[in-house]
């Protein structure tokens, strides 16, 4: 279930364009494990995060560990790798590039995180 739009990311809280994020990715909504385990409601929830944010969460993790051990904001907001992430977004500007030159650091915080 989509939760009211914020004006700022719930990760980073910049007030910047939000995207919506589902706890539990739609890959995983169609496996039967998952069918019988959670209602449809509850495999719709999600949170507003900004793009980059976004970004992150799916270049360190992937939709099975996501849906598995990363399914409420709170776990979310609690993993280091994905915090340290966060942190990094927070000090970005609105509009930077620099999410390109991040890319190789993020791959290699989800080789620390296996």
């Amino acid at each position: 279930m989509k939760t009211a739009k914020p004006t700022a990311c719930v990760c980073c809280h910049r007030p910047v364009a939000l995207t919506f994020h589902h706890l539990i990715p739609k890959k995983m909504h169609r496996r039967k494990g998952f069918r019988r385990r959670y209602t449809r409601d509850d495999l719709n929830v999600g949170i507003w995060i900004c793009r980059q944010c976004h970004r992150g969460i799916h270049a360190i993790y992937d939709e099975l560990t996501l849906a598995k051990q990363y399914y409420t904001l709170e776990l979310v907001l609690a993993d280091p790798a994905l915090s340290s992430h966060f942190a990094w977004v927070a000090r970005q500007r609105e509009a930077s590039g620099a999410l390109a030159d991040r890319s190789s650091q993020i791959r290699g915080l989800s080789n620390l995180s296996d």
